[in-house]
């Protein structure tokens, strides 16, 4: 395959509308959500593929009859342009596969497909043909990932207001940060599976949900673990209720890519598909500097491929480190992303951020707090600060803030972890200095 195209791809604008499974901003408040073709869940991480073939901007057509669209022969690829419409058509026929959901990618200058492999086909010997085939940019299995959290503990609900019970808040001495700062102005895109938007914790504090996984708005708002991490970066202040966010005057964009399988007791899941979805969505339906991964998995080309367009943005991007503290996969490997791992008794690994992650009391749905572990919890305190510090000093990067949280860190337990405090007034000390 042509990798050298593929980036080059990468630098094609966003034009036109997108087609059924294109995110799709909210017309005011939370109320829009995006709506993808079909559950994502069905889709079978063993079995499916994910293909992409070029998509790319056609010229306005001039002969009588035409549209500003060019002409553009019917199909069911939703949003694909004649060229994508025309190979997808060629390849299935040459191969018989089965779409199973399709999207454009503009920012990339693709347009993508889930597809099952014709009855009796292997996988393995298709994605082979098909990396073989030059009119195919990229192919690959359709990947599982999951969210890094402990499974949920049967301990009592906490639907009191107490700040002194949250470790991550007090250890990080947010609330000294918060007399230069509190993240005014800053949007945080939060992807992770849905969140409680009716938590009293939470209202007004949310710019836009998008919803990649499915049309179920009950379980969208049903869903603890992005419930937990958008409380903990930017839970109301001051409003007698509940518990204070890292950064209270944010605001969040919710992206859900992950869900919760029928199972008791499973962790929520996401795929490639729905990760792709939402962070296409990312680069063209928000501003938000800040963007909080707490999830991962194994390495994904066309992923990093987005990351590396979120980065060139000037995005600010915040993964969650893997429990078992691989680095090699999704979204960590990715140059320029910011790393966080639960405070422990041991180092972290070079460039690696500590930050609280045991216990941390946060929001739950249907209006509750409990306790939740994990580094998606520590990844969404340093999501928090980011906004703080961003909010001070729009123009920082993401290597500016990295090198500012790693240089600010302070000995907790006996090991380095993040300062909100100690970083916000560096860095409005180092801005005083410069304009005095």
């Amino acid at each position: 395959m042509r990798h050298g195209a593929l980036l080059l791809a990468a630098a094609i604008l966003a034009w036109g509308a997108c087609g059924h499974a294109q995110s799709v901003a909210p017309a005011a408040g939370i109320g829009a959500r995006s709506v993808p073709a079909a559950g994502a869940a069905s889709l079978d991480a063993g079995r499916d593929i994910v293909l992409a073939v070029a998509d790319p901007l056609m010229p306005p057509a001039m002969h009588a009859g035409s549209s500003l669209l060019g002409y553009v022969p019917a199909s069911h690829y939703g949003g694909a342009g004649a060229r994508a419409a025309r190979t997808l058509t060629n390849l299935k026929q040459r191969y018989g596969w089965r779409e199973l959901e399709g999207w454009p990618i503009k920012s990339l200058g693709l347009y993508c497909i889930v597809l099952q492999p014709a009855d009796g086909s292997d996988r393995a010997t298709l994605l082979k043909q098909l990396a073989a085939d030059d009119r195919v940019r990229l192919a690959e299995p359709l990947r599982s990932f999951s969210v890094y959290s402990d499974p949920p503990s049967a301990a009592h609900r906490y639907n009191d207001p107490y700040v002194d019970l949250e470790r991550g808040f007090i250890t990080t001495d947010a609330a000294g940060a918060h007399a230069y700062s509190q993240g005014k102005g800053v949007d945080v895109a939060v992807v992770d599976t849905g969140v409680d938007t009716r938590h009293p914790d939470l209202r007004g504090q949310i710019h836009g949900v998008y919803n990649e996984v499915d049309q179920d708005t009950e379980s969208f708002d049903g869903d603890h673990h992005g419930t937990e991490v958008a409380g903990i970066i930017a839970a109301v202040a001051n409003n007698h209720v509940g518990i204070v966010g890292m950064a209270p005057k944010a605001t969040l964009s919710i992206y859900k890519a992950c869900w919760y399988p029928p199972e008791a007791g499973a962790g929520a899941r996401c795929n490639s598909f729905t990760l792709l979805k939402a962070l296409a969505a990312v680069l063209q339906n928000t501003d938000a500097r800040v963007v909080n991964l707490s999830l991962g998995g194994p390495a994904d080309p066309l992923l990093s491929m987005l990351l590396e367009q979120l980065l060139k943005q000037d995005r600010i991007v915040v993964a969650a480190m893997p429990p078992d503290g691989d680095l090699g996969g999704f979204p960590d490997t990715t140059p320029g992303v910011i790393v966080v791992r639960t405070s422990g008794t041991s180092a972290a690994p070079p460039g690696v951020l500590s930050a609280p992650g045991r216990d941390i009391l946060t929001t739950q749905p249907d209006g509750g707090y409990d306790f939740s572990s994990g580094s998606s919890m520590a990844a969404a305190h340093v999501s928090g600060i980011a906004a703080l510090l961003v909010s001070l000093a729009p123009g920082l990067s993401a290597s500016a803030i990295h090198d500012l949280l790693l240089r600010s860190s302070r000995l907790v337990d006996g090991t380095l972890e993040v300062n909100a405090a100690a970083a916000v007034a560096a860095l409005h000390d180092r801005r005083a200095s410069l304009h005095e």
